[in-house]
């Protein structure tokens, strides 16, 4: 049932959101169909499943390794704006100028801007036993207001038209396609490679061990000399890490500069992909694509049946109701007791 509850929950949502939507006055059939199938069974979707899951699995990785340490990190979109400001800054600072060197720079700048911003949080449990999922949380608003001022101000394109937005990144600045005219870029398979990484990290080595045991038996983690302190520092930074490169392939990717339409909800989203996929690495590869499925389904119910383009994350937050419900059959076996005469 491990691994048998997120199916379960993938289909009671499908059948869920099918009353739901019938009973909004929508073709409930045709938009269930249109947000959980037609991604997957139209070939030409495929491309933007891949654009749209890559974040998604980069953010829920480091997530899944402070969950598992009982370190909740509720902040990944701060972190994955922050990411993307501190990236967009070396654009800037490097623009019009060539070289290999400029995309790994924005790349490293990226994770760090979104390590620093998850530092916070780290130091404030840790120091001050100051719950991290508040923290983290409401520093992600600051991220988003701090976004909007360098559009709007110090980083605004003087020839964009007086649009909030910054310079468009050169091609130096770009992640490469895969291939002529294709929408895959390279952060797809840099995801994939780092859920390997991630998996052998955290199933093959001591440090991944650490992690397990001071989530599941803090006592005992102490007696074997591992760090609660170092663990929850070391799964935000991991956290933070990969949502600050996130953040930079995205800008560097799909947008190919700053907007204010930058915040897309991929942090939260992530926490659902997270656990979707077990906090299991290869797992939340597979959580990735369902969600990612979500966002481009929506996309297409808001054109085929109307729908809102609220209903993607109503669908998500439904999906993640329905996770958390079917739970029960991971602890508890369902059975019929006779009642007593």
């Amino acid at each position: 049932m491990l691994y048998a509850s997120p199916l379960i929950a993938v289909g009671l949502t499908m059948l869920i959101g099918t009353f739901v939507f019938t009973a909004m006055g929508y073709d409930g059939l045709h938009a269930v169909r249109d947000i959980f199938l037609t991604p997957f069974l139209e070939p030409q979707r495929w491309p933007d499943l891949g654009v749209k899951a890559a974040p998604l699995v980069m953010i829920a990785l480091g997530l899944a390794i402070g969950f598992r340490a009982n370190v909740w990190n509720i902040g990944a979109e701060g972190q994955y704006v922050m990411g993307a400001i501190a990236g967009t800054g070396v654009a800037l600072a490097t623009h019009g100028l060539t070289g290999w060197w400029i995309l790994p720079a924005m790349a490293l700048a990226g994770v760090i801007g979104g390590m620093a911003w998850a530092a916070i949080p780290a130091f404030l449990r840790v120091k001050l036993q100051v719950s991290e999922i508040l923290t983290s949380l409401m520093l992600t608003y600051v991220a988003v207001q701090a976004l909007y001022y360098l559009v709007r101000g110090p980083w605004k394109d003087p020839d964009g038209f007086n649009f909030p937005q910054t310079k468009m990144f050169s091609a130096a600045q770009t992640l490469p396609a895969m291939a002529e005219g294709s929408l895959v870029h390279l952060g797809i398979p840099v995801a994939l490679v780092i859920a390997l990484v991630a998996w052998l990290v955290m199933e093959k080595t001591t440090a991944g061990y650490a992690v397990k045991v001071v989530g599941l038996a803090p006592a005992a983690a102490r007696h074997g000399g591992f760090s609660a302190d170092k663990v929850t520092w070391a799964s935000l930074l991991a956290g933070g890490g990969l949502a600050g490169l996130a953040g930079l392939f995205e800008a560097a990717g799909p947008f190919g500069q700053l907007t204010p339409q930058f915040p897309t909800g991929y942090g939260f989203t992530a926490i659902i992909v997270a656990f979707l996929g077990r906090l299991n690495p290869l797992g939340i590869v597979f959580g990735g694509v369902v969600l990612a499925g979500t966002y481009v389904g929506g996309e297409i119910a808001q054109t085929t049946v109307r729908l809102p383009q609220a209903a993607t994350g109503m669908f998500q937050a439904l999906l993640l109701f329905v996770l958390l419900a079917t739970d029960v059959l991971v602890r508890y076996r369902i059975g019929w007791k006779a009642r007593a005469a």
